[in-house]
């Protein structure tokens, strides 16, 4: 994709967040995106740059309302981002006065819709085929060849979902970084921990490939209940706490929708310093 040079001087962005999961929004549309690995990665630094868990995007839609690009703080692309495509959507909701929205991301055309204050998004069916998710080679994607007994989803992104008895008994930092780069995973994976507490709730805790940890996880949360579903442990409809507060999810025929808070945190401009130094 062919994109625009960096703005000398200086490049608007927003900061929001769904659940504590944060995120640096930049708007592209009516022009060329601008967004690289390093404009992506130097922006995530929480240190010398802005800090968040991904990066999006806002393009032009074609066939959609508009459409969506994803990126980790680590300059790698991420496959879908649902927390911000709420902020996203709520953005939008907020310009056009309109309930719903169409968006366009590598996982697919993604909905919106808002029912009274809250913001719902489709993430789309879960992927259960094993080369798709995809694994390293075919086995029973409930049931992981890999010490606690993980479940396979995809959801836009891999993800490897652990049930666990006390998941404040985790390292969730030490377990992720090992699951992330399995050679199970050839795309590496997200690591979620979840507790069940009863049929229609579950605490879960996330390590996010490219991030790390983070407060809450949009595709994982999805992926969390589509597992849960799965084993049999839980309802398909079912609120969920997270390091950042609380999700609701709910797998319907349609796919697995998803609510939450959203949260405009400012807007800022990134400096030419930060920009002139990645040329």
């Amino acid at each position: 994709m062919q994109t625009r040079p960096i703005p000398s001087d200086g490049l608007p962005f927003r900061k929001m967040h769904g659940a504590g999961n944060d995120f640096v929004i930049l708007d592209s549309r009516g022009m060329a995106p601008v967004c690289t690995a390093a404009l992506a990665k130097a922006v995530g630094d929480r240190h010398r740059g802005v800090g968040f868990d991904q990066l999006a995007e806002i393009r032009d839609g074609v066939d959609t309302d508009i459409e969506l690009d994803f990126w980790n703080s680590d300059g790698s692309r991420a496959g879908a981002c649902g927390n911000a495509t709420r902020c996203v959507a709520a953005l939008w909701m907020g310009e056009t006065g309109r309930d719903r929205v169409t968006i366009r991301t590598s996982r697919g055309v993604l909905q919106a819709e808002m029912h009274g204050d809250a913001i719902w998004v489709n993430l789309g069916e879960p992927v259960l085929d094993w080369a798709q998710i995809p694994l390293s080679h075919a086995v029973d994607q409930q049931h992981l060849p890999l010490d606690g007994d993980p479940v396979a989803v995809g959801m836009g992104n891999p993800h490897a979902v652990f049930f666990v008895d006390d998941i404040a008994a985790v390292d969730v930092a030490a377990r992720g970084a090992a699951v992330e780069h399995d050679p199970l995973f050839p795309q590496a994976t997200n690591v979620e921990f979840v507790q069940v507490r009863s049929r229609g709730e579950v605490r879960m805790r996330v390590w996010e490939r490219g991030t790390g940890i983070t407060l809450a996880c949009g595709s994982g949360a999805c992926a969390v209940a589509v597992a849960g579903a799965q084993r049999g442990l839980t309802d398909r409809h079912i609120r969920m706490e997270v390091d950042g507060g609380w999700l609701e999810l709910d797998w319907t025929d349609e796919g697995v929708w998803m609510t939450g808070p959203v949260a405009h945190v400012f807007e800022a401009v990134l400096s030419p310093q930060l920009l002139g130094a990645l040329e």
